[in-house]
């Protein structure tokens, strides 16, 4: 990429000048019963910077996965995430990513499974039903790479041929979700060694690290199977994009924004480490947080992992 744009990158950003401008395209749509004619302009289908094919693509697939994909059994959310330094060959590399997020989702796997009485002796036999989310920023536009998975509460054994049975996790403690950021941290430095990333001192230096080492599991969310607005609404939250318009706001209008002393405020949902209520960005500042943002082809999006199962009870 040398020191320049990567082509993609200016791709995305120039896909999302043109979007929605009836200039560069639109389709004709006429009713049929009034003969009222509207024009549509296209749309960019960025799954990068642009607003608003990301909130109409995050409000689809809450509403597929609702109505369409998650059957009526409890689902609990799941956040994993890795320490800080390692965060970055994580938005780097996206083979990196996937191996980090294959070990994650074997790992949760087991864990759920243990603790779900009456589930199969063998773990091949006890399938996880999940989607997961993969997400590369945090609520202040900075980059932290981390998973949200939405998984059934238990474990499935089975195929629909034969018959499928839901083994529902009613074992699971808080404890299960330490325990899963320790095995997270083992194998995921025993990666970092393997690729030559990290150095033997390294990997050991970061095994002494207090608690689990800056490797968390949260498991606190939990929805009931027959609560499907709850279930959307967290379906939605999963696969929002980093940008949220209503919090961003020029305090002098648009107009002024050309001025070298202009700044935008981007309110924050919550205070950040650094106490922060809102941050105050140059226009150029905030394009430079969004690009690095912006997830390199190819990446990894939101995939499904498990068995089939029917979405009615």
């Amino acid at each position: 990429m040398g020191w320049g744009v990567p082509r993609w990158l200016e791709r995305d950003f120039r896909s999302y000048l043109r979007c929605g401008i009836l200039a560069r395209g639109f389709a004709r749509v006429r009713s049929a019963d009034c003969g009222h004619d509207r024009l549509l302009a296209f749309s960019c289908k960025g799954r990068g910077v642009c607003p608003s094919c990301n909130t109409r693509r995050m409000a689809e697939v809450a509403a597929h996965l609702t109505d369409e994909v998650i059957p009526h059994l409890p689902v609990r959310r799941w956040v994993l995430s890795v320490p800080k330094p390692l965060r970055t060959f994580l938005h780097q590399s996206p083979e990196v990513a996937s191996a980090v997020f294959a070990i994650s989702l074997r790992a949760l796997r087991a864990a759920i499974r243990g603790g779900s009485p009456g589930a199969p002796a063998a773990i091949r036999d006890a399938q996880l039903a999940a989607i997961s989310f993969p997400q590369r920023f945090g609520s202040s536009l900075n980059p932290h790479y981390h998973f949200h998975v939405l998984a059934l509460d238990g474990v499935v054994s089975g195929d629909l041929e034969r018959g499928v049975r839901f083994h529902v996790a009613s074992g699971l403690e808080s404890r299960d979700a330490e325990a899963l950021a320790r095995t997270l941290q083992h194998r995921v430095l025993l990666l970092f060694a393997r690729r030559g990333l990290l150095d033997a001192s390294e990997v050991a230096d970061m095994r002494t690290w207090r608690g689990t080492g800056g490797f968390s599991a949260d498991a606190s969310v939990r929805i009931e199977g027959e609560d499907r607005p709850g279930l959307e609404r967290l379906a939605r939250y999963r696969a929002r994009r980093p940008l949220a318009l209503e919090r961003l706001h020029a305090p002098a209008g648009i107009g002024a924004l050309t001025s070298p002393e202009a700044h935008l405020v981007y309110r924050l949902p919550e205070p950040d480490m650094y106490g922060r209520h809102e941050l105050r960005l140059s226009p150029l500042e905030l394009l430079d947080r969004l690009a690095r943002l912006v997830p390199p082809p190819p990446s990894i999006g939101t995939a499904t992992r498990g068995s089939s199962l029917p979405t009615r009870a």
